[in-house]
């Protein structure tokens, strides 16, 4: 795998890598086929796949990288399992049973605006003790651990806070 730091693309060389090109497709992981030399490059409609012929500049091969990357994000959502373990691409971290309770309304609309009364509300009934700062400290510990598994929540001033996919 080349490109940026975030990214899910992997390299495959058409034709002599056919087999592995079919092998990524089946798994549903974003592909960029780098066209050898006369080589006719493959026909696809899949929004997960891209070719480019060598040579190729880097500003070129970033380009088509991160588009391919943007479509493969807008087409995965991260999920969290029964025992509280919050899954994206292929990435996981076990969360509290608390960040999973306010997670499960971020990842139920992930990429739109969660209000922060919803959040709120929603904390009230986990916590014995809720204070005015308890939603922040909750968000700000979230915020740590989802580094790890390239996810983000971005504050909507006035309003809430979005779940999304970081970006390179």
């Amino acid at each position: 795998m080349m490109g940026s730091r975030n990214s899910d693309v992997v390299f495959v060389r058409w034709p002599a890598q056919a087999d592995l090109r079919n092998r990524y497709q089946l798994e549903g992981r974003p592909r960029l086929l780098v066209v050898e030399g006369g080589a006719v490059p493959p026909v696809s409609n899949d929004p997960i796949e891209d070719w480019a012929r060598q040579p190729i500049s880097r500003v070129d091969l970033d380009a088509r990288v991160n588009a391919l990357q943007n479509r493969f994000d807008s087409r995965r959502a991260p999920r969290i399992d029964s025992a509280g373990t919050l899954i994206f691409g292929s990435h996981s971290i076990t969360i509290s049973t608390t960040q999973a309770h306010l997670m499960a309304l971020l990842v139920e609309r992930f990429g739109e605006v969660v209000y922060r009364n919803e959040l709120t509300n929603y904390l009230a009934t986990q916590v014995t003790t809720l204070t005015r700062n308890s939603l922040d400290l909750h968000i700000m510990r979230l915020r740590r651990r989802l580094q790890s598994i390239d996810l983000s929540i971005r504050t909507a001033w006035g309003r809430g806070y979005i779940l999304e996919a970081m970006r390179s």
